[in-house]
């Protein structure tokens, strides 16, 4: 059933003005992002304040359209699927910069601000956002909250939820949950923002977040090692979080597959460092001065070479040669191009595991396939590990898919670990998510789901539906079973 009806769509014209809902050819001017399917709705509104989202979501609710919201479309696991019947609400003119403060050390922005947009305007006052993504410039801040992003900098100042102090946010009946706190104390009652952030958006849309900021670093210095094993890298991070000048500021490891990949594609090489290595780990430190940053690496080589002979490493001399070392891990889109839809995991998997974990994960995929090489690259500091499999989607389906998910995450839980790290569950984790979880968590989930959103109006179908042989869920009354 089309639920878009003509006086539907003109009541929300009201709301957003003519030009700010775009549908039939008008939606060809709108990026879909990483899916196709993102915009599957057919039918994408803009609003540009708090008041106008808490008027669409009362209008959604009133005729019975469920609204799918969207940030900067770069999420990896289905969360923005729309499909007919249901209403795009895109967050892209939600987009200002409200407060920022130099001595608070926090901004106040709107959901559709992009993380580069921050990062631009902090960096003016000398502050970061103390995390960092590739796609920056196009994944946006409340994108980041609804999904709990994590990064490059989460060993050092957490993910999402690490960084954000208060936010707003439109519930699904309409009305708006304000809570600006911009401090880092506050024990007034039941921290409820932490409903909303990693919810993705199922519980309530993110209209504006106050975000913590970090001082910036005066200089920065990068090198990049190639290391015989896990091990070593996991010693060379901890020697750069001892650095006795500078702080540890990234600590990327890119296994010897990706690596290859990377560093072909790119025609990267440089004298004495040698292409074979097992394991290169990216390190990145930060402090008031290059030079001094520059010997602090140096100190931390001449370590790392006596433990380790074999080793290469090659220290970036200018900015250009470390944008050139931060490619190497960055461009991840080279994967995709190479391997259409090439199916991706997210995993968590403590520090002493990893090394056990990659080498048993990779045989047991070969095992199921020989020509699996699987590109394994992350962030080694905080064990979160990104692996695609160097196949095309179309390639691993049905039983196939779900052994290699068996495989990956086996006993993921029990060494303490997690399945997701940071791209979430969306559409496509829906059934990991059940199978790897606690059943009373799904039912708290389901729980609080039903009490906030009764009507399924908000991103329905993702994270959680009512699953079959959950005790004590039936008096949720959600969804259809997966």
């Amino acid at each position: 059933m089309n639920r878009l009806q003509p006086e539907f769509k003109e009541e929300i014209r009201k709301i957003v003005g003519d030009g700010n809902l775009k549908d039939g050819e008008a939606l060809s001017s709108v990026d879909h992002g990483v899916a196709p399917d993102n915009l599957g709705a057919g039918a994408v509104v803009f609003p540009r304040t708090t008041a106008e989202v808490a008027a669409v979501v009362q209008c959604c609710l009133a005729n019975g359209v469920p609204l799918v919201t969207h940030g900067g479309r770069t999420g990896l696991v289905g969360g923005a699927v729309s499909k007919p019947g249901e209403l795009v609400l895109s967050t892209a003119r939600l987009n200002r910069i409200l407060h920022i403060s130099p001595v608070e050390r926090v901004a106040v922005v709107e959901a559709g601000v992009t993380l580069q947009a921050l990062q631009e305007t902090a960096s003016e006052y000398r502050l970061e956002t103390g995390i960092d993504l590739p796609s920056r410039g196009s994944a946006t801040i409340g994108g980041m909250a609804s999904t709990n992003a994590g990064g490059i900098a989460a060993f050092r100042y957490g993910v999402m939820r690490h960084r954000i102090l208060g936010l707003e946010a439109v519930l699904a009946d309409g009305s708006v949950y304000s809570d600006l706190t911009r401090v880092v104390k506050n024990a007034a009652g039941y921290d409820l923002k932490h409903l909303f952030v990693g919810a993705e958006g199922t519980l309530g849309i993110i209209t504006r977040i106050a975000v913590k900021l970090e001082p910036q670093p005066l200089a920065t210095a990068t090198v990049l090692f190639g290391l015989p094993s896990v091990d070593a890298a996991l010693e060379t991070v901890r020697r750069g979080l001892d650095a006795q000048y500078g702080h540890l500021r990234a600590a990327e490891a890119i296994w010897n597959a990706y690596f290859r990949l990377t560093s072909g594609h790119h025609r990267w090489s440089v004298p004495d460092y040698s292409a074979d290595h097992p394991i290169n780990l990216l390190v990145s430190l930060g402090g008031a001065e290059e030079g001094a940053l520059q010997a602090e690496l140096g100190r931390v080589y001449e370590g790392v070479i006596e433990d380790h002979p074999d080793a290469s490493a090659v220290i970036a001399s200018s900015v250009a040669q470390e944008a050139d070392l931060w490619r190497l891990r960055e461009d991840t889109d080279l994967i995709y191009r190479k391997h259409p839809g090439a199916p991706s995991y997210d995993v968590s998997v403590p520090l002493s595991e990893v090394e056990t974990y990659v080498a048993r994960s990779v045989a047991s995929l070969k095992q199921l396939d020989s020509a699996f090489d699987p590109y394994v690259f992350g962030h080694l500091a905080d064990g979160n590990l990104h692996i695609v499999l160097n196949a095309a989607g179309s390639e691993v389906s049905g039983d196939k898919a779900r052994a290699v998910e068996e495989v990956l995450y086996r006993d993921i839980a029990a060494i303490g670990g997690s399945f997701s790290a940071e791209h979430g569950i969306g559409l496509k984790r829906m059934g990991s998510l059940l199978v790897n979880s606690d059943p009373v968590k799904i039912c708290l989930m389901l729980r609080i789901k039903n009490t906030l959103d009764a009507a399924t109006l908000l991103n329905p179908g993702k994270v959680v539906r009512a699953g079959a042989g959950f005790a004590g869920c039936s008096e949720v009354g959600a969804a259809d079973p997966i």
